[in-house]
């Protein structure tokens, strides 16, 4: 049970900094539990869970970790929690952006260095209702995951290659995930080592590491790389609600399209998920006009 203690070099925000870590409500793999964050992983060195505690007092971010992959995460704690991030080469260009950086100043831009992690749940969301990617991705874990090591024994760890490659068709169907989606975890699990090397590449590379493997496209790919990276740049291409909510917020007008929305990002090159990031944290949403789309449940038919 090791434990660290980091002191960020400026305002730091755990929980937003991390919570885009979280698959959902009842995440198996990340919890947030009186204040503290507790995050479930498979590292290099096998399964790992982390806990990491703000201590204003302390001026710092307390992390103790469990397991064979406990050294592995806090050897990279600093890398996790944005070390390598550098805010101050961000200008705001416009005033929504801008004032939510002055109300969120810790946010910084997390880098797991892992691929799968962040790859197989994005997968997940493909084409389907958040709802039920997260859905699948508890079900899957509960099921076929591991329990966490250390004190708490509900949170689970993803199966590694092997697991998921030999998790039958019928689970998958149970859980809600069509066939092209549970081919295209398939394919990425049996090229693990390729989609890891991508944690080690700059965004371009490790963009076209991913997009290679069939069915992985430019909107898998960024969120993945998002967080296994921390890229400032790597803007997603191809949703369902971020163009409209861009364009929204920074013109006023609905139905922006994903062309629309890089000219608008423009000024923003190089930096431009950070950007989004920040509108995303502005609250500057449109108005909801129709009803939420139905969830579906293949696992019924």
């Amino acid at each position: 049970m090791p434990a660290r203690t980091w002191l960020p070099p400026g305002p730091f925000d755990l929980h937003r900094t991390l919570g885009v870590l979280q698959r959902g409500p009842g995440d198996p793999a990340f919890a947030v539990r009186g204040g503290e964050l507790w995050r479930a992983c498979r590292t290099p060195q096998g399964p790992g869970t982390l806990r990491l505690a703000a201590r204003p007092s302390a001026g710092g971010i307390e992390a103790e970790a469990w397991g064979p992959g406990a050294d592995w995460l806090l050897d990279r704690l600093p890398e996790l929690l944005g070390a390598g991030d550098d805010p101050a080469e961000f200008t705001a260009r416009h005033r929504i952006v801008h004032e939510a950086r002055r109300r969120h100043p810790g946010v910084r831009l997390a880098r797991t260095g892992l691929v799968l992690e962040s790859l197989i749940p994005s997968i997940l969301e493909q084409k389907v209702t958040s709802d039920e990617a997260y859905r699948a991705w508890r079900l899957l874990l509960c099921r076929h995951g591991e329990a966490a090591p250390g004190p708490w024994d509900r949170m689970r760890v993803m199966p590694d290659p092997r697991g998921w490659a030999l998790i039958p068709s019928w689970e998958w169907h149970r859980a809600g995930v069509d066939g092209k989606r549970s081919a295209t975890i398939l394919r990425a699990v049996r090229a693990a080592r390729r989609m890891e090397e991508a944690a080690r590449m700059d965004l371009a590379d490790a963009t076209r590491r991913l997009t290679a493997l069939p069915g992985i496209g430019p909107w898998t790919a960024a969120e993945t790389l998002q967080r296994t990276l921390g890229a400032p740049d790597a803007i997603t291409v191809g949703d369902l609600h971020l163009p409209k909510i861009i364009g929204y917020a920074l013109t006023g007008r609905r139905g922006t399209t994903d062309e629309q929305m890089l000219e608008l990002l423009a000024p923003y090159e190089g930096q431009r998920h950070r950007a989004a990031r920040l509108i995303l944290l502005s609250g500057r949403v449109p108005p909801r006009r129709a009803p939420r789309f139905p969830v579906g449940d293949i696992a019924r038919l």
